[in-house]
């Protein structure tokens, strides 16, 4: 396992995968092998590798749409998971209501305002709350994905190529929304992040690099090897 996010006992925000394989239901090839490693640290880890080399089988499995064929998976217990494409997940026809179906509990109304501006003003979206879904542009929407997971109180998220739709300005937007998150010296916010562009890997703290079903040792972004 890797020394950085050294795991805590009790910890209820880390992940660990010891020696996790799968493989397809009727097929004899393991699309992830050997696959060991841990998170518990806030931070921004990014995970990059070629399509196909297992990078979405691996965030399936650590969402728990997929169970591993052997080896054991401990989750996060409140995860949260902003797709590649924002409008995979997002369901209501304004900001606001988006942002109050994800909202775990029973508020009081103030509660829930408070809340709800407060996880627009977090990704620039002030005063969007009655704005209409259809008028976002794509960097709009992907940041109300990530609204959506900072109302949940969800302190480690998965995302998944979030910046492959976008334009540059777009993605050095989300990538900086991103970091401010992680650095809240109140509520500090881990993230994984599959990435397929190499120009983002100088935001992260840590990354890996996944070939062929097995990940490296999590590394320096400044000091990357083996890709």
């Amino acid at each position: 396992m890797s020394n950085y996010g050294k795991l805590k006992k009790n910890e209820s925000d880390q992940l660990i995968f010891q020696d996790v394989h799968f493989a397809w239901h009727g097929k004899k090839d393991f699309v992830i092998k050997n696959c060991s490693f841990s998170l518990s640290e806030p931070g921004l880890w990014m995970l990059v590798g070629e399509n196909g080399c297992g990078k979405s089988t691996l965030l399936k499995l650590i969402k728990g749409i997929l169970e591993p064929t052997y080896g054991y998976i401990e989750r996060p217990s409140n995860l949260s998971l902003v797709f590649q494409n924002p409008d995979h997940q997002i369901l209501m026809p304004t900001c606001g209501s988006e942002l109050i179906l994800n909202m775990k509990g029973n508020f009081s109304k103030k509660v829930i305002t408070n809340k709800v501006n407060y996880s627009l003003d977090s990704v620039g979206l002030e005063g969007f709350w009655n704005r209409p879904i259809h008028t976002l542009s794509g960097g709009q929407k992907q940041r109300l994905a990530i609204a959506s997971a900072l109302i949940s109180e969800s302190n480690f998220i998965l995302m998944d190529e979030p910046t492959a739709l976008l334009d540059k300005l777009s993605r050095k937007k989300i990538l900086d929304i991103i970091k401010s998150l992680i650095q809240n010296k109140t509520y500090p916010k881990t993230v994984l992040w599959i990435t397929h562009r190499l120009d983002e890997l100088v935001y992260a703290d840590k990354v890996s690099v996944m070939k062929m079903g097995k990940l490296s040792s999590w590394q320096d972004p400044n000091y990357l090897k083996y890709i």
